[in-house]
């Protein structure tokens, strides 16, 4: 059988990689429960993590329909701030004037602080659906612009001077040098961006809205449950997780070079 090694090497890379994850995270929950139990502190005050967990699952199925609407608001945003920064950020490198036209603004744009400007988007927009999608593509579609525009300009020079004498054009070069170049920069603000766009959409939520993981923890901190605050926490944690392990997925899926590199060392 000679394939039989390759299952324990994939298994000892995926515990090397996550495994230190998952003992520092298995720690701190530890460390949160004993000193809970040890201190006699309210639960009102500071919950355990088995209280959160025991709330949570009875609350389940609320929580899974809110967790859904914030899915929901967060794929759709994310998209449109994905598509946005992919076509701004061609359009800056093949018309430089336009990228120091632009990027004072979409500068400005990220000064602005979502707490004022997520109820002036609920204002105008209303309570459905598309506020939320303009703020999670408002906070996570800078560092993809900037990661693409970066990327563009670290292309080998030399390759680009070799497809233009072989009278490739500058769309050609773009695909083939200059695209390709990008991915790695692009793949790390999509990283930073998709740590951002949950947050976006349950920030959104707090300004305006009737479903979502930000409604849920306003009435849950209403009604002083903060098992229930902590629990929603917790599942748009895990949330951010699984869009984060889902963008290093594409990564791998996608830079494939990338993979064999890693595997030769």
């Amino acid at each position: 059988m000679p394939n039989a090694p390759f299952y324990p090497r994939v298994f000892a890379r995926a515990f090397s990689h996550a495994g230190p994850a998952f003992v520092s995270v298995a720690a701190v929950i530890l460390g949160w429960e004993a000193y809970v139990q040890l201190s006699g502190i309210s639960p009102t005050a500071l919950p355990a993590p088995s209280r959160i967990i025991t709330q949570g699952f009875e609350q389940r199925e609320a929580l899974a329909r809110h967790t859904l609407a914030t899915l929901q608001a967060t794929t759709l945003g994310f998209a449109c701030s994905l598509t946005a920064a992919f076509l701004f950020s061609v359009l800056i490198d093949f018309f430089q004037p336009l990228r120091r036209a632009l990027f004072p603004v979409f500068i400005i744009t990220q000064t602005l602080p979502l707490v004022a400007i997520a109820p002036l988007v609920v204002l105008w927009f209303g309570f459905g659906l598309t506020p939320k999608i303009v703020l999670v593509a408002l906070v996570t579609f800078f560092p993809m612009l900037v990661a693409l525009a970066q990327g563009y300009e670290a292309t080998n020079r030399d390759i680009a001077a070799l497809l233009a004498s072989m009278g490739a054009s500058r769309w050609r070069i773009f695909l083939m040098a200059r695209m390709p170049s990008a991915l790695p920069y692009f793949f790390a603000g999509l990283r930073i961006s998709v740590t951002y766009a949950v947050v976006g959409a349950i920030f959104a939520e707090y300004a305006g809205a009737a479903r979502g993981l930000g409604i849920y923890i306003l009435n849950a901190k209403n009604n002083f449950r903060p098992d229930l605050v902590l629990a929603a926490v917790f599942v748009s944690a895990a949330l951010t997780l699984l869009l984060f392990s889902a963008s290093v997925l594409v990564q791998r899926a996608a830079m494939p070079w990338a993979r064999l590199a890693e595997q030769r060392r």
